[in-house]
Order: structure tokens, then sequence, then C-alpha cells
């Protein structure tokens, strides 16, 4: 049950692995504290990563850099299906469709209000749900969303703290993030902190 969550988490936060979540999310942090150029292209990772996997994505990012920002829609569909992403076409006009909120995005990252810029991003930037918003969110320094994904879910079930749903609403995607709260509380620390650490349970890795 949740107790059980909560102390595999807190042991893994006095271990090895509690500093290497550390380190993490000062990176987040200091993402979230550069030019605009750096926002958008954690934006576009996040958009590269439903129904991949993050090492993919990663891959991509790394190869893409500034070219996310700079590449016309049919180069960076070329560059995208070069490298072996799965979803170019489409990944690729989200991302040129994107470019043209990037004049907002430092003054919606200000707001000071996490549910406000996630209704925003979700609202406005095709291709994100509350997943992907919530992952570029943490990745930038808010640490006071969940992603919830199926393999978080997966891991929820097997503790017995959710039902596995048919489909991810949003009202479902709140209530399993309503657990992760409790869960996060009861460790002592934030929805992004925990994320790292359930992801590394599930995968015996620290990604972003």
């Amino acid at each position: 049950m949740i107790n059980d969550l909560v102390s595999e988490v807190v042991g893994l936060r006095d271990g090895e692995v509690g500093a290497v979540v550390d380190e993490r999310l000062r990176l987040f942090e200091a993402v979230g504290e550069s030019v605009v150029s750096c926002l958008f292209r954690e934006l576009c990772f996040c958009l590269t990563t439903a129904n991949c996997s993050a090492e993919s994505c990663l891959v991509v990012e790394g190869v893409l850099k500034d070219d996310f920002l700079l590449l016309p829609l049919d180069e960076l569909v070329g560059r995208l299906r070069g490298l072996g992403y799965r979803f170019p076409n489409k990944r690729a006009e989200y991302i040129v469709e994107a470019r043209g909120w990037i004049h907002r995005l430092e003054g919606v990252l200000s707001w000071g209000d996490s549910a406000a810029v996630r209704d925003w991003l979700v609202d406005n930037i095709r291709g994100l749900g509350l997943k992907e918003a919530s992952h570029f969110m943490r990745n930038v320094g808010f640490f006071d969303v969940a992603i919830v994904d199926y393999h978080i879910i997966d891991l929820l079930v097997r503790y017995g703290l959710v039902e596995r749903p048919r489909s991810l609403t949003r009202k479902k995607y709140l209530m399993v993030e309503g657990v992760l709260r409790e869960v996060a509380d009861k460790a002592g620390m934030s929805l992004g902190e925990l994320d790292l650490y359930l992801w590394y349970m599930g995968t015996g890795k620290v990604l972003k």
C-alpha cells in the first residue's frame, strides 16, 4: 500500500540514487532560468515523447538541438525520419506550429500558477496533452505537477493505490495525480522529485 511505496522511495532518496536525482532537479531548474531557445528545445523534446521511448527522443534532441527552431517543415521531417523517429510528419508539424507561440512562452511560465500554466499549454500547443505539458513543466523547474503515464499507473496498481483506467481522461489523470501527491507528501518531496524515483523503480534509470 501507500506506506510500502513511500518506504521504498525514501530508501532510494537516502542512497546513491538520491544524489543523481538531486543533480537532475538542479539541471531542470537551470533550464527554466535559461534563454527562450532552450525552453523551446525542451518543449520540442516533450512534443516528441508521446508514444515514443525517452531514450530515442533524447537522441533526437541531442542531434537536432536548435534545428527544432530553425529548420523548415520538410527538412525537419527528413531529419526526424533519418533518425528513425516514429512519427516524423505529425511531430514536425506540431513543432513548426509551436514556433508561433515562442514569444509567449517565458511570460506564461512566469505566471506562478502551475494549473493555469498547464492548461494554457494544453489548450494552445497542439500535440501537448496533460502528460506532455506536465513533462515539459517538470523539465523547466515546475515540480508540483505529475507526469502520469501507464508506466506510473502500472507501479501504482502494483502497490494497490489505483485501478488501471481503460483510458486516461482528464478526470482520471487528475485523480492519479492526487494519489501521487499524497505519496510525495508522505515522502517529504515534490511531485517532480517523486517522478524520478518512480521511473528509476520501473527502469533502473534516472532520465528527464
